[in-house]
């Protein structure tokens, strides 16, 4: 088994306050939720209006799967985003769980 991790920073140009960033933060997350059925938060950032930084997690049976999975999350994230919203930063990693034990 193996949990995969992507951290994507976005840039939001068209926010003017932290309620306008909300707004797209909540609309990627929860796209993100519906199709990928994967685990995701925003990790930093918060009190930045035009940045957030985004971590997904995901488990599955092998490290293809993972990255299918992920590369998933990054297009939905890309076609989610709204007033201009681009990642301009990302990175990811993969976990065996018998490493972690």
């Amino acid at each position: 088994m193996f949990v995969g991790m992507i951290r994507l920073e976005l840039f939001i140009p068209a926010s003017g306050s932290l309620k306008d960033k909300r707004r797209v933060v909540r609309a990627v997350t929860d796209a993100v939720r519906a199709r990928c059925n994967v685990a995701i938060v925003e990790l930093d950032h918060q009190d930045l209006w035009q940045r957030a930084v985004l971590g997904v997690s995901c488990v599955a049976s092998s490290i293809g799967q993972c990255e299918r999975v992920l590369q998933q999350v990054e297009k939905t994230v890309a076609r989610a985003a709204l007033d201009g919203a681009e990642i301009v930063d990302r990175s990811s990693g993969f976990v065996a769980l018998d490493d972690l034990l």
